[in-house]
């Protein structure tokens, strides 16, 4: 075995390995255990069975046939599994059907054929070629089946929750499904394109495979999607709370008033300051000056760029949205628009 065969299996076989590291973490070591999380971790771990047979595939001489098919029987797992761990995500209180279990039905009965296999057979059989062939394209399109059912789950939630009223754990769990789903239509591609072993080296499989859950478990912490599960869409009382903040501050346009605090709106809604502070950062992703100001520059942005706006000075505009001063609209106008108020007018 030369130096770029060694290689290969360091590389191919890193991301196995730290499949099987986040897998363990999420089931034995995170405080926080939830369904989802143990959902995930059994996704891994599925995969990381898939993996290590094509490592052992391409590298290793005379693997028994039964490792092959068992190998690629894993793949009628991880499909549902995706299926449940995604309805985990983005549903609130989520508990597993029994009747879902059905859905193992396939896997089951190709992980039991392919306990008879043997060795004679598959080397020996002419039917073997049309049987694995099959099952190859039977198995693909099942896990791609899942994918897009996956996918049309996670594009419903989106179209109930529209960006603007997202939380900021909903888009994380949004956001970190999307990446989810690519990452495995990225790995089905590839593992599709290793049946063309002449066009794409069988290798390629493992080493996308150890990139993607690199970039996946990279991308996993940084949202914190293991932290957050389905109950971040649970409807509550702060949804409601919001929306009547919303009503008074936009609809009702007191964000025109030059005095509007926090304890105004909590006075009004008879909250405490520190909850209306919380559930405007949680809703509406800004904290109350920056929430406040951004609807005073959408005002300004209007007359700076009407004809009609020309005739009136910037500290009047300023001071007509809402700003008590000439420096704090400059400021808060270069943050939310990259540019003063000044060149902004002369740029429209």
């Amino acid at each position: 075995m030369d130096f770029f065969e060694i290689l290969l299996i360091i590389v191919s076989s890193a991301g196995l390995l730290h499949g099987i590291l986040f897998a363990t973490y999420l089931g034995i070591f995170k405080k926080k255990k939830t369904a989802t999380n143990l959902l995930l971790g059994l996704i891994l771990i599925f995969m990381a069975f898939r993996i290590g047979k094509s490592v052992m595939l391409n590298f290793g001489d005379d693997l028994e046939p039964i490792f092959i098919f068992i190998g690629v029987a894993f793949l009628l797992l991880i499909g549902p599994l995706l299926r449940w761990y995604v309805l985990g995500m983005t549903r609130p209180n989520f508990k597993l059907p029994r009747f879902y279990f059905y859905e193992l039905v396939p896997f089951v009965m190709v992980f039991i054929a392919s306990l008879f296999v043997t060795k004679e057979w598959f080397e020996n059989s002419r039917v073997v070629i049309i049987i694995f062939a099959s099952g190859l394209i039977f198995i693909y399109l099942h896990l791609a089946f899942y994918i897009m059912l996956s996918w049309r789950i996670i594009r419903k939630v989106r179209l109930e929750y529209p960006k603007a009223s997202q939380t900021k754990s909903q888009k994380a769990i949004l956001d970190w499904l999307a990446f989810l789903i690519v990452g495995f239509v990225v790995i089905w591609i590839t593992y599709v394109l290793n049946i063309l072993d002449d066009a794409v080296p069988y290798v390629v499989g493992p080493i996308v495979y150890s990139l993607t859950i690199y970039f996946l478990s990279f991308t996993a912490f940084r949202l914190k999607a293991t932290d957050i599960d389905g109950n971040a869409f649970k409807i509550n009382d702060n949804a409601v709370l919001f929306n009547k903040i919303n009503t008074l501050v936009v609809s009702d346009k007191w964000y025109l008033e030059p005095d509007l605090s926090l304890s105004k709106l909590s006075d009004n809604l008879e909250r405490s300051t520190q909850l209306i502070s919380s559930v405007i950062n949680q809703y509406g992703r800004r904290n109350f000056n920056d929430y406040i100001n951004y609807y005073r520059i959408q005002d300004a942005k209007a007359v700076l760029s009407s004809d009609e706006g020309d005739k009136f000075t910037i500290s009047s505009i300023a001071f007509d949205t809402g700003f008590s001063s000439l420096s704090s609209f400059n400021s808060a106008f270069k943050k939310f628009e990259g540019t003063t108020p000044s060149a902004y007018r002369k740029g429209r």
